[in-house]
């Protein structure tokens, strides 16, 4: 088979290398499924790396990535390619430790089958001659694409490397491939402790931001053993039930999980994601609170008799889950991602994800204060929260939304009618305002300016002039109670 290989830069690689140089892995797959990749991997045979190097320096820069992996980043009009020579695992010695059971050497003379052989799955396995075009497929990697099915290349030695695991849920999701059957078996025992909470980020991260459907690679993670073993909280939801009345949404084999529910929500959220373009930091920050909504459900489901029945409550798992989320994400040492604090934002829009509903519910009484505490409970990140409640109601069904519904829009209503926004929630009264009143820094200051912003937030005061006057009133009478205080002494 012959394919056409399209992109910047190709000629010169066929000049330089001519019938030595692939491309290799993802940039095949993706061409023959007709979306073809930005990103392209290529492979030099034949050649030691230093005479790689020396052809490539002279168009571009070069860097040496491992001089043992022999992986070369190669940057022509800010176009970066990752250029390796063919490679072959070796046994590592017992007593170094690493996730990984061997280690990479470049071998240059080493046949193009054999590094093929050492890549995780069939779809992954092919090479591309850039000078004519012919695909080289050793394992049936097109055939597998084409069916759109994920199958290892070499069983024997896919235990070797464990984050393999994890790739196989990432990339059934991304893909939307089927995974072989086989595979669960094999991963049932393969120990992930090893891995670093970096790559396991890195691979979770993929899954919730590149699928169309997350809950794709969320269910993989539970079928190949690995949210067991590096989620317990979020396997927790797996053996939870929730009321069919308040949460009719069941699974394939009929279960109402709460696991089934946070999947649900977790598309929904992507899909909200696409249709308010959030961005990147944004959108992580959306799935995770999607993720980790309801991870309090299992420490706190309990049966009540309620309306002549007995009903599943998780009386406070807002509370419970925000701990948990928090946990978490010190445990995988998560802070910031794409600028944007996840660490700070994720765990309050989880505690506060129900306050929206009370607001609808009592809308026709429900005042600006409401709205301005609410704003500074998330760190002026409410508009995430209104997604993760329209995400957290949709997440009652498989179909996807396709716009905001009546509630989300009376939320953005409301706040652009009330011209509540982040900057808007900021203290308007600091200290500096109050030292010209005769008030000295120190403690005392800080409870005039913990009140003046608690009367900011009830909407008692809109302007610095209007927040000084209350100020001057606070300190009057904050200076009456003293005298008070000292005649009572004295006396």
């Amino acid at each position: 088979m012959k394919l056409k290989p399209d992109f910047p830069h190709r000629h010169l690689f066929v000049s330089l290398f001519d019938e030595n140089v692939y491309a290799v892995g993802g940039y095949v797959r993706d061409l023959l499924r007709g979306v073809p990749s930005e990103d392209v991997d290529l492979l030099v045979t034949c050649y030691p790396l230093e005479e790689i190097i020396k052809k490539l320096e002279i168009h571009g820069r070069v860097d040496l990535v491992g001089k043992s992996f022999g992986i070369i980043k190669f940057t022509i009009n800010n176009k970066t390619y990752d250029v390796a020579l063919p490679r072959k695992d070796i046994p590592r010695p017992s007593e170094i430790a690493s996730h990984r059971d061997f280690i990479i050497q470049a071998d240059p003379f080493l046949p193009l089958e054999r590094d093929l052989e050492r890549r995780d799955f069939r779809c992954n396995s092919m090479a591309l001659r850039l000078k004519d075009g012919q695909l080289i497929d050793p394992f049936g990697g097109a055939e597998d694409t084409r069916l759109g099915i994920i199958r290892l290349t070499n069983p024997a030695a896919f235990p070797d490397d464990p984050l393999r695991v994890l790739r196989v849920a990432r990339f059934a999701s991304v893909l939307e491939f089927s995974v072989d059957p086989s595979i669960y078996e094999i991963c049932k025992n393969i120990d992930l402790s090893g891995l670093s909470v970096e790559r396991v980020n890195e691979e979770l991260f993929k899954i919730l931001l590149q699928s169309r459907l997350p809950s794709r690679g969320l269910e993989e993670l539970f079928r190949l053993s690995a949210l067991k073993k590096l989620y317990p909280e979020l396997y927790a939801l797996t053996l939870t039930i929730q009321d069919p009345y308040f949460h009719p949404e069941k699974d394939e084999h009929g279960h109402h999980t709460v696991w089934h529910h946070t999947k649900l929500t977790v598309d929904q959220g992507q899909r909200i994601a696409q249709i308010a373009s959030l961005s990147p930091g944004k959108q992580l920050a959306l799935l995770l609170a999607c993720l980790f909504h309801d991870v309090g459900k299992p420490k706190t489901a309990d049966w009540e008799f309620k309306k002549g029945r007995m009903v599943l409550t998780n009386n406070c798992h807002d509370v419970v889950s925000e701990k948990m989320t928090i946990d978490f994400f010190v445990r995988y040492k998560i802070f910031s991602w794409g600028n944007y604090e996840l660490r700070e934002i994720v765990p309050l829009l989880v505690r506060w994800h129900h306050r929206l509903s009370e607001l609808w519910q009592n809308r026709q009484v429900v005042t600006k204060k409401a709205f301005n505490r609410l704003m500074a409970d998330v760190h002026g990140e409410i508009e995430l929260l209104i997604y993760l409640d329209q995400a957290d109601r949709a997440g009652r069904r498989a179909r996807l939304i396709e716009k905001f519904d009546r509630q989300t829009l009376w939320f953005k209503k409301k706040l652009a009618e009330w011209n509540i926004n982040r900057e808007t929630i900021k203290p308007i009264i600091m200290g500096r305002d109050l030292i010209p009143l005769g008030v000295e820094p120190g403690p005392g200051m800080g409870k005039i300016l913990k009140k003046l912003y608690e009367l900011q937030l009830e909407a008692a005061f809109e302007t610095r002039e209007e927040g000084l006057r209350i100020a001057e009133e606070l300190i009057k009478k904050r200076k009456e109670k003293d005298k008070s205080k000292k005649r009572k002494k004295i006396l």
